[in-house]
């Protein structure tokens, strides 16, 4: 096989790898459901000062109704933020350790897994950017530092020194 389709091949692995634990993540868990916003359109417009107008009751409930659920809702997207920084981050740390252990002796595979791994891992520090929690999003992304020091380490160091050792 030439070097230019196996790069193909281990791309496109790491893309369907990636994808595949993105979909399954929203199928078996889907992200909560924004709120409605209400029908009125006076209710999410601002009145200028100087016009002197003042909101109707109707529309000030209204508006304050939209405004707790959607508070709520950031709420529930913040968990649910993290949960999938959680889930992604435990499947991306799985095809990992596959791609550097069960794989290992079909480098294409391997190498695709690894890129797939790398992918999902970005895709949760992704997830954990979307949450209000500044000391989580360093946590994610020292995970992923973390991480990606380990594989590296594996992926390259110690398969090198195999190489002198074997050589």
């Amino acid at each position: 096989m030439s070097s230019a389709l196996k790069l193909i091949y281990t791309f496109f692995l790491g893309i369907l790898v990636a994808t595949f634990i993105g979909l399954g993540i929203a199928a078996f868990y889907p992200a909560p459901q924004s709120p409605k916003s209400p029908e009125s359109p006076e209710v999410l417009k601002e009145v200028a000062p100087e016009t002197n107008q003042q909101e109707t009751p109707a529309v000030k409930l209204a508006r304050e109704k939209y405004e707790k659920e959607w508070a709520e809702y950031q709420k529930t997207m913040n968990v649910y933020a993290r949960n999938v920084f959680i889930i992604a981050l435990i499947c991306a740390v799985i095809i990992l350790v596959i791609s550097l252990t069960i794989a290992r002796n079909i480098p294409v595979i391997a190498d695709g897994l690894l890129l797939g791994g790398t992918f999902t891992l970005f895709y949760s520090i992704v997830e954990g950017f979307q949450t209000n929690d500044s000391k989580f999003r360093f946590l994610a992304v020292s995970l992923g530092l973390l991480i990606t020091l380990i594989i590296g380490y594996f992926k390259f160091i110690k398969a090198e020194e195999k190489t002198k050792t074997a050589g």
